[in-house]
Parts: structure tokens; C-alpha cells; sequence
């Protein structure tokens, strides 16, 4: 392809996530799964694979796959069209509308290729693991994202491959205390139930920043009886404990004195077809960065299931907000990333 063919191709691609993302109206982009608006998604992707000549299905669990035929194992390439409440411009539709493009600049190869959109990847991956559970599976699949996070863009890197998803445990750890009077309790007899909260809250983020490449989170704290003017008595909050391996993860949930099961595994993604999207963005002149990937996404459910699995990651700005109509990404990079995919099903089909 030429760079002019290229260009337009680039500018296509984010007009159609501008598309995407007036979907279901108010501030940001509002698809959540099963919605009127990530219906229309799917119905605007599918007459995309169509325009890109693109055979269309549509599975038991509504994940749309286009395809070019061919002889042997699959190479599928995508992500999700659903979206959480006021979400971002790029978060999954990205990944989407990149591999229709880039089939689309690729074209039928000796090997079938296919372009998919999940459903409900936001609520649990709901697409991708109803097809892991009840469907045939590609040889390989490759998902271009976001990457949700700051440290590309610290990086100085425009792209990043993902090592691995990271496993996770949540739970909730309760705090009992004495209720008392605020203003005749005095300071030296209280037993405050926040207060041993919030020294342990400290404790999460200390033992997180102590463990390389963990986090935890302390998002939900519940405070009875809730009273302005009462010494709390009990305070229940949740932790979410996350680390690229099990025994990061098992350290950092011991460490925090939870247990460690049960737990969701970390996932770690195909070296090889990593390997072959560095190479490509090498052709470009590009060193891509290998990092975890701290959020769940479609390929790990994949990579769970058997299937050799990458994930391309694509700076974000804006200090890597996401979930957020703030997300951003720039269009050179964007552009990068679709040329890297498509080199890569040109090389693996």
C-alpha cells in the first residue's frame, strides 16, 4: 500500500471511531452491552467487513466476525464494541475498526483471516468467553488497544506489546470498632473502626509499591453508623489486589493478610506473535515496549483458552486516562499501530 492509500485508510479509521462514539448520545461513549448502542455498533462493523469484502456471521453469543477465507487455522484480529457509562473514544472500538482496516489493506491470503467484534467485554468479556466455551476457536488472535495507563507515553514509546494479563483477587475485610459520642468520647479510649481502616488502607498502598509491578486498590469503603457526629464501630471496604504472576500475586495478597484463593490466574500472552509485531514496528523504525497489561481484556480470555494470543498496545495520552471521554490517542500513533497489524496478518497469513 502507498502512503496516500495509507493516509486515507488512517483517516477513515478514526472517522469511523467518531462514528462509534456518537453512538447512544450523552457525554463520551455510551454502548453498554446489550443496548440499543452497541447494537448499532455491530450493525455499523458488519457493514464495514462488507464494504471490505469481509464474509459477515454472527455467533450464538452476538460476537460479529468477518471473514476472508483460506485453508487452515484462522487469524482472527479485534476487540469489543460495548463500553462503560461515559467511556472513551478508543477503548476497544479501536481495536475493531484497526483490523477491519487492516484486512481490508491486507486482502485474502493462503491462510483465512477474520476481523471480530466481542460482545461485553466491559461486564466480564461475556463474547469472548461464551465463543471459548462453546465455539470453534482461531489458530492465533491479535488485539490492538489502548493501553489504558502512563507508561508508554514515559516511555518515550508510541506502541507496546503486553507480556501478560495480570491476575486478580478481590475482597473485603472488615474493621470492628466501639460507637461512641464525638464530642464526650475522649481521644485516648476511643476504639475507631476508621482508624484501623485507614492504617490498613496505607498498608495496601505501601506493600503494593514494595512488590514490582503490582497494584491494589482500596475503591469502596462503607462506613456505620455513618453518623457526623458518632465514633465509628465498623468499616467494611474492598481491596483489589492484581500482579502480573502468581507469585507476585500470592505475595501481595499474603503481605496484605488475605487469602489467596480464590483468585482469577494471571495470563501470559504468545511470545512469538509479540516477537513478529515488534518486528514489524522495527520495520517502521520503531522500539516497542514490553510491559503487563494491568486491565483484562479479550486476548487473555483467548490465551486462557489455548489460543496463542498478542496484544498491541497504542499510547495514551492525557496521563493515560481511559474509561473517560477524556481518553486520547494521537493519529500518527493510531496510524502506526494499523500498519504494524497489518503487516503482521500479512505475515501470518
Amino acid at each position: 500500500m502507498n502512503l496516500e492509500s495509507a493516509a486515507a485508510g488512517c483517516s477513515r479509521v478514526l472517522e469511523r471511531l467518531d462514528e462509534l462514539y456518537a453512538l447512544g448520545g450523552g457525554r463520551g461513549a455510551n454502548r453498554p452491552y446489550g443496548s440499543a448502542a452497541e447494537d448499532s455498533a455491530h450493525d455499523l462493523a458488519a457493514g464495514w467487513m462488507e464494504e471490505a469484502g469481509l464474509a459477515v456471521e454472527r455467533d450464538a453469543a452476538g460476537n460479529l466476525i468477518g471473514r476472508f477465507a483460506g485453508e487452515g487455522a484462522e487469524v482472527w484480529a479485534g476487540s469489543h464494541l460495548d463500553s462503560v457509562p461515559e467511556g472513551g473514544r478508543f477503548d476497544g472500538a479501536l481495536g475493531v475498526v484497526a483490523a477491519i482496516e487492516a484486512l481490508e489493506r491486507v486482502g485474502p491470503r493462503a491462510r483465512p483471516l477474520a476481523a471480530v467484534a466481542f460482545r461485553g467485554e466491559e461486564v466480564g468479556c461475556v463474547g469472548s468467553r461464551a465463543r471459548c466455551e462453546s465455539g470453534r476457536l482461531p489458530g492465533a488472535f491479535l488485539e490492538v488497544h489502548v493501553e489504558q495507563g502512563p507508561r508508554l507515553a514515559a516511555a518515550g514509546a508510541a506502541l507496546g506489546v503486553a507480556t501478560a494479563i495480570v491476575g486478580y483477587a478481590r475482597r473485603e475485610v472488615v474493621f470492628d470498632g466501639a460507637a461512641g459520642h464525638a464530642g464526650t468520647t475522649p481521644m485516648d479510649q476511643r476504639d475507631d473502626a476508621l482508624v484501623a481502616a485507614a492504617e490498613y488502607v496505607l498498608r495496601v498502598r505501601d506493600v503494593a509499591r514494595a512488590i514490582p509491578e503490582t497494584v491494589a486498590t482500596v475503591g469502596v469503603v462503607e462506613v456505620e453508623p455513618g453518623g457526623v457526629n458518632v465514633v465509628p464501630r465498623r468499616v467494611r471496604l474492598t481491596v483489589d489486589a492484581r500482579a502480573p504472576d502468581i507469585g507476585r500475586l500470592e505475595r501481595l495478597l499474603a503481605e496484605l493478610g488475605l487469602e489467596t484463593e480464590p483468585r482469577t490466574e494471571p495470563v501470559a500472552l504468545d511470545p512469538g506473535l509479540g516477537s513478529a509485531l515488534a518486528a514489524e514496528a522495527a520495520h517502521h523504525g520503531l522500539d516497542v515496549a514490553e510491559l503487563p497489561s494491568g486491565a483484562g481484556h479479550d486476548a487473555g480470555i483467548l490465551a486462557a483458552a489455548g489460543v496463542p494470543s498478542a496484544l498491541l498496545f497504542v499510547r495514551s495520552l492525557a496521563g493515560g486516562v481511559s474509561h473517560s471521554p477524556e481518553e486520547d490517542s494521537s493519529p500518527e500513533d493510531v496510524a502506526l499501530a494499523v500498519d504494524v497489524l497489518a503487516a503482521t496478518l500479512a505475515r501470518l497469513g
